[in-house]
Protein backbone atom coordinates (compact mmCIF):
# COMPACT_ATOMS: atom_id res chain seq x y z
CA UNK A 1 0.00 0.00 0.00
CA UNK A 2 3.34 2.15 0.55
CA UNK A 3 4.50 1.76 -2.50
CA UNK A 4 1.24 2.51 -4.49
CA UNK A 5 0.90 5.51 -2.17
CA UNK A 6 3.98 7.43 -3.16
CA UNK A 7 3.63 6.40 -6.23
CA UNK A 8 0.12 8.19 -6.32
CA UNK A 9 2.23 11.13 -4.69
CA UNK A 10 5.38 11.14 -6.90
CA UNK A 11 3.08 11.09 -10.05
CA UNK A 12 0.70 13.98 -8.63
CA UNK A 13 3.88 15.87 -8.49
CA UNK A 14 5.54 15.49 -11.55
CA UNK A 15 2.57 15.76 -13.54
CA UNK A 16 1.72 19.12 -12.52
CA UNK A 17 4.52 21.77 -14.84
CA UNK A 18 4.73 24.57 -13.54
CA UNK A 19 6.39 27.82 -14.90
CA UNK A 20 6.42 30.58 -12.01
CA UNK A 21 8.39 32.95 -13.30
CA UNK A 22 9.77 34.53 -16.31
CA UNK A 23 12.51 36.10 -13.85
CA UNK A 24 15.07 33.32 -15.36
CA UNK A 25 13.83 34.16 -18.92
CA UNK A 26 17.04 36.29 -20.43
CA UNK A 27 16.53 39.53 -21.27
CA UNK A 28 15.10 40.46 -24.85
CA UNK A 29 13.53 37.24 -24.79
CA UNK A 30 10.88 37.14 -27.07
CA UNK A 31 8.99 34.18 -25.34
CA UNK A 32 6.35 36.09 -24.89
CA UNK A 33 4.23 39.75 -25.36
CA UNK A 34 5.12 42.34 -22.61
CA UNK A 35 2.51 41.74 -19.59
CA UNK A 36 1.41 38.68 -21.03
CA UNK A 37 4.04 36.72 -18.67
CA UNK A 38 1.94 38.03 -15.54
CA UNK A 39 -0.93 36.96 -16.75
CA UNK A 40 0.27 33.58 -18.07
CA UNK A 41 2.05 33.19 -14.60
CA UNK A 42 -1.45 34.14 -12.72
CA UNK A 43 -3.18 31.42 -14.87
CA UNK A 44 -0.13 28.74 -14.04
CA UNK A 45 -0.40 28.83 -10.72
CA UNK A 46 -4.53 29.10 -10.28
CA UNK A 47 -4.19 25.82 -12.44
CA UNK A 48 -1.69 24.28 -10.02
CA UNK A 49 -3.60 25.32 -6.82
CA UNK A 50 -6.65 23.34 -8.57
CA UNK A 51 -4.87 20.43 -9.67
CA UNK A 52 -3.52 19.59 -6.52
CA UNK A 53 -6.74 20.48 -4.87
CA UNK A 54 -8.17 17.35 -6.97
CA UNK A 55 -4.93 15.29 -6.33
CA UNK A 56 -5.01 15.96 -2.61
CA UNK A 57 -8.63 14.69 -2.60
CA UNK A 58 -7.88 11.71 -5.36
CA UNK A 59 -4.73 10.43 -2.64
CA UNK A 60 -7.10 11.06 0.22
CA UNK A 61 -9.91 8.88 -1.49
CA UNK A 62 -6.98 6.04 -2.14
CA UNK A 63 -5.53 6.38 1.29
CA UNK A 64 -8.70 6.12 3.54
CA UNK A 65 -10.23 3.35 4.30
CA UNK A 66 -13.80 4.59 5.22
CA UNK A 67 -16.97 3.10 6.23
CA UNK A 68 -20.22 4.64 4.25
CA UNK A 69 -21.19 6.33 7.56
CA UNK A 70 -18.14 7.96 7.92
CA UNK A 71 -17.24 8.70 4.38
CA UNK A 72 -20.78 11.16 4.43
CA UNK A 73 -19.56 12.45 7.30
CA UNK A 74 -15.92 13.05 6.47
CA UNK A 75 -15.91 13.81 2.86
CA UNK A 76 -18.45 17.18 3.50
CA UNK A 77 -15.44 18.27 6.38
CA UNK A 78 -13.01 17.49 4.07
CA UNK A 79 -14.09 19.91 1.38
CA UNK A 80 -14.44 22.64 4.13
CA UNK A 81 -10.94 21.98 4.77
CA UNK A 82 -9.97 22.42 1.11
CA UNK A 83 -11.94 25.70 0.83
CA UNK A 84 -9.90 26.74 3.89
CA UNK A 85 -6.55 25.47 3.09
CA UNK A 86 -7.33 28.10 -1.03
CA UNK A 87 -7.71 30.87 1.35
CA UNK A 88 -3.65 30.36 2.36
CA UNK A 89 -2.64 29.30 -0.64
CA UNK A 90 -4.12 32.02 -2.09
CA UNK A 91 -2.41 34.10 -0.32
CA UNK A 92 0.77 32.37 -1.63
CA UNK A 93 -0.05 32.93 -4.96
CA UNK A 94 -0.38 36.40 -4.43
CA UNK A 95 3.20 36.67 -2.93
CA UNK A 96 4.99 34.57 -5.58
CA UNK A 97 3.25 36.84 -8.05
CA UNK A 98 4.51 39.80 -6.62
CA UNK A 99 7.60 38.51 -5.77
CA UNK A 100 7.89 37.37 -9.91
CA UNK A 101 6.65 40.93 -11.12
CA UNK A 102 9.42 42.76 -9.22
CA UNK A 103 11.95 39.84 -9.24
CA UNK A 104 14.53 42.16 -11.38
CA UNK A 105 14.27 44.87 -8.96
CA UNK A 106 14.05 43.61 -5.62
CA UNK A 107 15.08 45.65 -2.42
CA UNK A 108 15.94 43.55 0.72
CA UNK A 109 11.95 44.82 1.85
CA UNK A 110 10.70 43.25 -1.03
CA UNK A 111 12.80 40.16 -0.48
CA UNK A 112 12.05 40.12 3.66
CA UNK A 113 8.36 40.66 2.44
CA UNK A 114 8.55 37.40 0.33
CA UNK A 115 9.98 35.07 2.93
CA UNK A 116 7.78 36.42 5.78
CA UNK A 117 5.07 35.61 3.54
CA UNK A 118 6.07 31.99 2.90
CA UNK A 119 6.92 31.52 6.72
CA UNK A 120 3.46 33.27 7.16
CA UNK A 121 1.89 30.73 4.86
CA UNK A 122 3.53 27.59 6.82
CA UNK A 123 2.34 29.12 10.37
CA UNK A 124 -1.17 29.38 8.68
CA UNK A 125 -1.05 25.72 7.38
CA UNK A 126 0.24 23.81 10.71
CA UNK A 127 -2.68 25.99 12.61
CA UNK A 128 -5.60 24.53 10.03
CA UNK A 129 -4.13 20.77 10.31
CA UNK A 130 -4.36 21.08 14.25
CA UNK A 131 -7.64 22.58 14.12
CA UNK A 132 -9.10 20.24 11.71
CA UNK A 133 -7.56 17.26 12.89
CA UNK A 134 -9.70 17.42 15.98
CA UNK A 135 -12.49 17.97 13.55
CA UNK A 136 -11.45 15.49 11.73
CA UNK A 137 -11.77 12.87 14.92
CA UNK A 138 -15.11 13.78 15.82
CA UNK A 139 -16.45 11.94 12.40
CA UNK A 140 -13.72 9.20 12.24
CA UNK A 141 -11.47 7.27 14.98
CA UNK A 142 -8.03 8.80 16.19
CA UNK A 143 -5.59 6.89 13.58
CA UNK A 144 -7.50 7.49 10.54
CA UNK A 145 -8.20 11.28 10.81
CA UNK A 146 -4.36 11.41 11.79
CA UNK A 147 -3.48 9.70 8.84
CA UNK A 148 -5.87 11.99 6.49
CA UNK A 149 -3.82 14.90 8.38
CA UNK A 150 -0.79 13.09 7.70
CA UNK A 151 -1.77 12.66 3.91
CA UNK A 152 -2.34 15.58 3.52
CA UNK A 153 0.90 17.36 4.93
CA UNK A 154 2.77 14.95 2.51
CA UNK A 155 1.44 16.58 -0.52
CA UNK A 156 1.63 19.67 0.57
CA UNK A 157 5.50 19.03 1.41
CA UNK A 158 5.75 17.32 -2.33
CA UNK A 159 4.02 20.49 -3.75
CA UNK A 160 5.75 23.25 -1.77
CA UNK A 161 9.26 21.31 -2.60
CA UNK A 162 8.30 21.24 -6.53
CA UNK A 163 7.14 24.89 -6.13
CA UNK A 164 10.20 26.06 -4.39
CA UNK A 165 12.51 24.26 -6.53
CA UNK A 166 10.65 26.64 -9.76
CA UNK A 167 10.82 30.17 -7.88
CA UNK A 168 14.79 31.89 -8.15
CA UNK A 169 16.41 32.45 -5.01
CA UNK A 170 16.18 36.31 -3.73
CA UNK A 171 19.26 38.17 -4.86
Amino acid sequence: MLKILMSVLVGAVLLVPLRVSAADTPPGSTASTPGSEAADTKKALAQYRQSMQATRADVMAKGLTLSADQAAKFWPMFEQFQKEQNVIIDAQVDAIQKYADHYSTLNDTDSIAFVKALLDRDDKMQALRIKWLAKFQTVLPGGTAARAIQLDRRLSQLAQAQLSSQIPLVH
